[in-house]
C-alpha cells in the first residue's frame, strides 16, 4: 500500500470545479462550543487494526466517549495508514472538500509527509489548543511532538501515544542479550538462524533498518536532513553490507522475511527465535501476563540508543465531524485515557502526559512504566524511509 500511495502522490492533484466547503471550523479555544457541536456526532476513525488488544482499547474509547459526550466512534481498520491517506487525497482530488469520509486518522512519518504537503490536515494549530495538550509534557518529549520524522508538526496532529524499538528475549535462554550492532551481529553468528526482522515496508522491518544505518553512517547528521541524491549509494555503502553479513544468519537463512511484530512474536514464542524486534516496550510484559511469551521475557535495547518517535491523530481539512474528532484526539490525552493505554493489561503503550505533575488522585491511575534503558534517538528525516527501502528491494529481492 505504501507503494500505491507513492504512485497516487506521483501523479499530482488535478484541477478541480469549485465545491462546497466544510462550515468554517470551530474555535477550539470554546471548548464547551466544541462539545455541544459534538454531541451527536458520529466519527470515523481510521485506524491500524493489526493487533487485538489496540483494537479493544479505541473500542473502550468508542464506549467512554459515547457516555460522556455523546459522540460514536466507529473504528475503519487499516492495514497501511496510507489507505487512509489515499482515500483523502482522492476526495480532495475529486473536490469532495466537505463531509470526508476520513474524520480521525492514527498517523505519524511518512503519512504524515503526504497529508501535509499535499494539503490535507487541518489547519489552525487545533492539536496545540486541546485543553488536555497542557497535560502533555513537552520538556522530555516536546522535540519528537514538534517534529515528525524531521517535519514540524505545526500544531496538525496531537500525540497521543510513543515507541522505541526494543528486542525481546528469555533471560532462562538468553543470560547476555546483544546491547549494542557488533554484538548482535556475534549473536547472529553464533545462534544461526534464531534472529530475524520483518520484510520491509513494513514499519518495524524499517525502523530495524534505520537503526543499523544510523550505527555505521560515519556522520548521522546526514540523516537528519532530506536525501540527496547521493542518498542511494551512501545506504548502499554503509548499510548493505551489514545486512549481507548477517543475512546467511538469519531465519531462514535470510530468504524469507516475517510479515510484522505479531509473526516476531510467534516465532519467539515457538522457540524459533531468540530475539524479537517491537517497538512497544511492554509488548514482553503484555505477552507473559496474557501466557503468550515465556514467563521470563524481557526487553533489551542497543546501549547506545534506539529509533524512537511518538504517534499522533490527525484530522483531515474535509472531515464531515470534525467537533466530534476534537474530542475524541482531546480524551486521548486524558489521564484516564493515556493510564489504561499505558497499562499491559490493556495495552502498554507508553504515555506522552507529565504523570509527575498530574494530582495524586490522576498519578495513582498509571502503574509503574517499562522503562528502557537507553537513549532514545530520533527518527531519520522521512525522505530517508524511500531511499532504505528502495535500495533493500534492488539488493535483496530478486
Amino acid at each position: 500500500m505504501r507503494h500505491a500511495l507513492a504512485a497516487v502522490l506521483a501523479a499530482g492533484l488535478i484541477a478541480t470545479p469549485a465545491a462546497a466547503q466544510n462550515p468554517e471550523p470551530l474555535d477550539v479555544a470554546d471548548w464547551s462550543a466544541v462539545e455541544a457541536a459534538a454531541e451527536g456526532q458520529s466519527v470515523d476513525w481510521y485506524a491500524w487494526g493489526g493487533e487485538t488488544h489496540i483494537n479493544d482499547y479505541i473500542a473502550w474509547v468508542g464506549d467512554e466517549v459515547a457516555a460522556r459526550y455523546g459522540v460514536t466512534l466507529n473504528q475503519v481498520k487499516l492495514a497501511d495508514t496510507a489507505e487512509a491517506v489515499a482515500r483523502v487525497l482522492a476526495e480532495k482530488t475529486a473536490g469532495e472538500t466537505a463531509d470526508g469520509a476520513v474524520d480521525l486518522v492514527w498517523i505519524n512519518g511518512e503519512n504524515f509527509a503526504a497529508m501535509q504537503q499535499n494539503g490535507l490536515l487541518r489547519d489552525d494549530g487545533w492539536a496545540e489548543k486541546l485543553p488536555n495538550r497542557a497535560l502533555v509534557d513537552m520538556d522530555r518529549y516536546g522535540a519528537a511532538i514538534a517534529s515528525d520524522f524531521g517535519l514540524a508538526v505545526k500544531g496538525q496532529e496531537s500525540p497521543w501515544g510513543r515507541a522505541q524499538l526494543v528486542m525481546i528475549y528469555d533471560a532462562a535462554r538468553t543470560a547476555e542479550p546483544p546491547r549494542s550492532l557488533d554484538e548482535l551481529v556475534a549473536f547472529i553468528e553464533a545462534h544461526p538462524g534464531r534472529f530475524t526482522y520483518p520484510q520491509p515496508p513494513n514499519f518495524t522491518g524499517t525502523t530495524f533498518l534505520k537503526q543499523l544505518l544510523l550505527d555505521v553512517v560515519p556522520d548521522r547528521s546526514v540523516l537528519y536532513a532530506p536525501a540527496g541524491e547521493d542518498a542511494d549509494r551512501l545506504v548502499r555503502d554503509t548499510l548493505i553490507p551489514v545486512l549481507q553479513r548477517i543475512h546467511p544468519g538469519l531465519w531462514r537463512s535470510g530468504e524469507a522475511f516475517p510479515t510484522g511484530v505479531a509473526e516476531l512474536r510467534r516465532l519467539y514464542a515457538d522457540g524459533e527465535i531468540l530475539l524479537a524486534l517491537t517497538g512497544n516496550p511492554s509488548d514482553a510484559v503484555a505477552g507473559v501476563n496474557d501466557g503468550l511469551l515465556p514467563p521470563e521475557s524481557r526487553v533489551v535495547a542497543f546501549s547506545g540508543g534506539t529509533v524512537g518517535n511518538v504517534h499522533f491523530v490527525a484530522i483531515p481539512a474535509n472531515a464531515g465531524d470534525q467537533a466530534g474528532a476534537l474530542v475524541v484526539a482531546n480524551f486521548l490525552l486524558s489521564p484516564e485515557a493515556q493510564a489504561r493505554k499505558a497499562d499491559p493489561a490493556y495495552w502498554g503503550d507508553p504515555s506522552v502526559l507529565a504523570i509527575d505533575r498530574l494530582p495524586p488522585d490522576q498519578r495513582a491511575l498509571f502503574n509503574d512504566e517499562i522503562a528502557v534503558d537507553a537513549p532514545t534517538i530520533a527518527e531519520p528525516h522521512v525522505t530517508w524511509t524511500a531511499v532504505i527501502e528502495r535500495v533493500w528491494d534492488e539488493t535483496f529481492l530478486k
